[in-house]
């Protein structure tokens, strides 16, 4: 029996899912989408993520594989999935790859930025997908440590603990604070990242942009290499994982199934 090896992009609002990854009698995004493979391909298949959200997180660029006997195009795919999963999930694109390609391993880096509300004000268009702090917060001091990250370094203390990493060593490629009308946004660009760690970071940041912290302090922190240091982590619902990067794009590496089939 051939099996093709299909990947999504998937989007999904991640507020009342346990995180991605499969967990006993808790909804998980992994749990909708195998569902969903199930129920459109009329067989099971395993889900892989390349990157793992925690629970409350979002996702506008997550990537998932699985492999399938089903012959049908990607268009078919992407419709036929995103029938039977919940409103709150959504595939954006499908290609398919061959065997030797896979969305964890392959992937160069992974994209996560984190949205605060810097209003007066809260509004309930932002309830779920940023934090709301009324406070003014100090960018440009937020800025100067977003610089101080930029590089490899071990990101130990921002790890909440090391019970499931045994490498806290990570190449941060861009770390930016922006400022978009009322939002500041802190996007993240790494190969990879430790769990908590966007979360954590921003945790500190906050801490930092209300002054009650110095610029020497976060640098300790950060030298300090010591888990739970830095925080306290910032609540799910600012985060969201908004792309991942491969060496060449999906379209690019994908193998084309005709429109015809499994029409």
């Amino acid at each position: 029996m051939s099996l093709t090896r299909f990947v999504l992009v998937v989007e999904y609002n991640g507020t009342r899912y346990h995180g991605f990854q499969w967990q006993t009698g808790l909804p998980t995004i992994q749990a909708e989408l195998e569902r969903a493979v199930s129920e459109l391909c009329g067989q099971s298949s395993r889900v892989i993520s390349a990157s793992r959200t925690d629970a409350g997180v979002h996702a506008k660029g997550q990537v998932v594989s699985f492999r399938t006997s089903a012959a049908m195009s990607t268009m078919t795919m992407v419709k036929g999935l995103n029938h039977y999963l919940p409103s709150d999930v959504a595939v954006k694109a499908a290609y398919t790859v061959g065997d030797d390609f896979k969305v964890r391993r392959d992937a160069l880096s992974r994209e996560y930025c984190y949205h605060i509300l810097n209003s007066p004000t809260r509004s309930p268009f932002s309830e779920m997908f940023a934090l709301f702090m009324p406070k003014t917060l100090d960018i440009e001091t937020m800025r100067q440590a977003c610089q101080m990250m930029v590089g490899e370094h071990d990101f130990a203390s921002f790890a909440t603990s090391l019970d499931d990493v045994d490498n806290t060593t990570r190449c941060m490629y861009e770390a930016n604070m922006e400022k978009r009308d009322e939002f500041l946004v802190l996007c993240l660009v790494a190969n990879s990242f430790i769990r908590h760690q966007v979360r954590n970071t921003m945790g500190l940041l906050i801490r930092l942009g209300l002054g009650k912290l110095s610029i020497e302090h976060f640098r300790y922190v950060m030298e300090e290499r010591q888990p739970g240091l830095a925080g306290p982590t910032a609540p799910a619902k600012g985060l969201c994982l908004t792309r991942v990067n491969y060496p060449r794009p999906l379209d690019q590496v994908s193998e084309t199934i005709p429109d015809e089939v499994g029409k």
